[in-house]
């Protein structure tokens, strides 16, 4: 008897599988990046780094955050926000839980207000 995963599950593994997404996570667990540092830890072009962060946010596993270089221009850097993956064995088949990082007020803050002004 084989029982598949469902639609939402199997594509957060096969996420997790990818090396880039996997080393753009790791990159950004304990200090957000830019997507330049994090094209340059996957040796990777920026374009292909920019699609994984927008997978990545699409599941809610990266979230950005505004910074302000010396010049008074904005830019973004990346976080992680997942704290850990668990897959249990059941009769029914796999149930997979994901832990996600609680998002910071002050960026809360800041996301909310870069939504309502567009």
């Amino acid at each position: 008897m084989s029982r598949r995963l469902d639609a939402d599950t199997e594509e957060l593994l096969a996420l997790l599988e990818d090396d880039y997404a996997r080393t753009i996570i790791v990159e950004t667990y304990d200090e957000a990046q830019s997507a330049e540092s994090l094209s340059a830890a996957c040796d990777a072009d920026p374009s292909t780094i920019y699609r994984r962060i927008d997978r990545l946010q699409e599941r809610g596993l990266l979230a950005d955050q505004q910074r302000l270089d010396p010049n008074g221009h904005h830019y973004k850097v990346y976080v992680a926000r997942l704290e850990g993956v668990a897959i249990d064995v059941t009769a029914d088949g796999f149930v997979v839980e994901v832990d996600y990082a609680e998002e910071e007020p002050a960026d809360t803050f800041t996301r909310l207000y870069e939504e309502f002004t567009g």
